[in-house]
């Protein structure tokens, strides 16, 4: 069987790309920073329908601040999804906490791989790495453009840390790879259902939603992709001999504003809908909150600002057709709710 490793399979994708994994009958390995976690991992793929792979399903101990572990993480495996990578729940006091375990953990992942005589690595990027920094545009942006981040447009530090880090992985495959290939999977907004409370920042905006806990809405615009989609695209990117040297963007259909998403959730749960606001926030109150809070400083200048993004070379490189994108927001809708109770 074809073995391939998964760092961060804890993670809300990377719990997803090993269901993904397993269901097409490969052998897995992923990468857990605690013996802990791995418990998290195997709930996590019973909730995805996976009760016991068996012998296909191997943990090893590895943290991307640090090279132990490494090493043995990749040996015998033919592929690595590189899935792990910070993500702040606001923005950080220094951006340095999110640019240096993205960029160092990206380069401790592939010189092991390089080093396992691992075939390729598909790394996980973003569209942050593609489409800011950026004058206003009503042109979708592909995978030929990246984030600007001496432009003056404001970067907020997740996507300088997605497009430090994918940006030193093509350099690193240029300078050092030594045959070992590379693709990258940049989504949009991931959203899909939960297998657990550890899920994507996207997810808890269509929670706070659905909670009725946002009693204004900003004017903000993003992309959905389906985790499914994401996960299939990673087991496409992987195989598929076309994809190596390539990035792909992952996006369903077009963007989603603020007040359109919590009016489809509103009709999707019908009386108990009552709850969700679809009362719009004026641009003034996120200026006047801006200067006390990093993280509605960094929404307050995404406001009325639309990036819309192709799939395109996805779908004609790959054969990739994602699931419609209300389709989507209602499945994680309906996740979030059927999750026990805490």
């Amino acid at each position: 069987m074809t073995h391939v490793l998964v760092t961060g399979g804890s993670g809300y994708i990377g719990a997803h790309c090993v269901l993904a994994l397993l269901d097409a009958g490969f052998t897995v390995r992923t990468t857990v920073r605690t013996p802990a976690r791995a418990a998290a991992v195997r709930a996590q793929l019973r909730a995805g329908g996976q009760n016991d792979p068996g012998d296909r399903l191997s943990f090893a101990i590895a943290d991307l601040t640090a090279d132990d572990g490494w090493a043995e993480a990749v040996g015998g495996c033919e592929y690595v999804l590189h899935v792990a990578s910070p993500f702040p729940t606001g923005e950080p006091k220094d951006e340095d906490e999110l640019i240096v375990p993205a960029r160092e953990g990206t380069l401790r992942v592939l010189r092991a791989a390089r080093d396992g005589g691992v075939r390729r690595v598909v790394l996980t990027s973003s569209f942050a790495a593609i489409g800011y920094g950026h004058a206003p545009t009503d042109r979708a942006f592909t995978e030929e453009d990246w984030t600007e981040l001496d432009s003056g447009f404001h970067v907020g530090a997740y996507a300088r840390s997605k497009t430090i880090a994918e940006r030193a992985a093509w350099d690193f495959i240029a300078d050092e790879g030594e045959g070992l290939e590379l693709a990258t999977v940049n989504p949009v907004g991931v959203l899909g259902p939960v297998l657990g409370t550890d899920y994507s920042s996207s997810v808890r905006l269509v929670k706070a939603v659905a909670d009725g806990r946002l009693p204004r809405l900003p004017r903000v615009t993003f992309g959905v992709v389906d985790v499914r989609d994401v996960a299939a695209m990673h087991l496409l990117a992987m195989t598929r001999p076309e994809a190596a040297g390539e990035r792909f963007i992952a996006i369903s259909g077009d963007v989603i504003g603020a007040q359109e998403l919590a009016l489809l959730i509103r009709g999707h749960l019908g009386p108990s809908g009552k709850r969700i606001s679809t009362k719009p926030m004026p641009d003034w109150v996120l200026r006047m909150l801006a200067p006390f809070s990093r993280t509605v400083r960094s929404g307050a200048a995404d406001v009325g600002v639309v990036r819309r993004a192709s799939a395109g070379k996805a779908r004609r490189t790959l054969g990739w057709e994602p699931l419609p994108r209300d389709r989507t927001i209602l499945d994680t809708v309906d996740s979030l709710y059927s999750l026990p109770a805490e």
